[in-house]
């Protein structure tokens, strides 16, 4: 290519930078509500682990949909709380993102063990200018996501499924399904 082509190429690709930089992805509401969640979040953050019902509470007043016993750790990271249903019983481990740009929800008696990662959002390559997606992610019941998996936007995990630590899921889980690896493939079905 030559030096002006260069340049050509170069300043339409900026275009598409500038262009979703400018791109209105969140209503005013969604950005108040946001700050203030980055307020609060020291007070969910460095509360001591057995207060489960004041991170309860706190979820709940930022528009959470949370069930009862529900258990969700200090360190857990939440994107967005007013996107985020928590079932009854259910469990969210130590140092799990849940990135909740889109809904998240997670059935009953579901466990998300520790540093594991729900990610609800993501960009549409095709369009240059990478225009955000929120795409919602819904685990079933009686579900276990393992250490360190990935679950990416827009899957649905169905319920009595396990999913292995480590574990990257882009597509839908069926139920009773033992899924492992990375892209995850089931190499079973489980009698739980």
């Amino acid at each position: 290519m030559r030096p002006r082509e260069q340049d050509g190429q170069q300043a339409h690709e900026d275009n598409w930078v500038s262009r979703n930089r400018a791109a209105q992805k969140w209503t005013r509401k969604e950005l108040v509500g946001r700050a203030l969640w980055g307020l609060v979040q020291p007070a969910f953050r460095f509360s001591p682990r057995p207060l489960w019902g004041w991170r309860r509470w706190l979820l709940r007043r930022f528009g959470a949909q949370i069930g009862a016993d529900v258990h969700v750790f200090p360190t857990v990271r939440v994107a967005i709380p007013w996107k985020l249903i928590l079932r009854d019983s259910c469990a969210i481990g130590d140092h799990t993102i849940l990135y909740s740009l889109g809904p998240i929800t997670v059935g009953e008696r579901a466990t998300v063990s520790q540093h594991a990662h729900l990610c609800a959002g993501s960009h549409d390559w095709r369009d240059p200018t990478m225009p955000l997606l929120k795409p919602p992610i819904t685990i079933g019941a009686d579900v276990w996501v393992c250490a360190n998996a990935f679950i990416g936007p827009g899957v649905a995990i169905g319920n009595d499924a396990i999913i292995g630590a480590c574990a990257v899921v882009m597509k839908d889980v069926p139920t009773h399904s033992i899924m492992v690896g990375n892209p995850a493939r089931q190499i079973k079905r489980s009698d739980i």
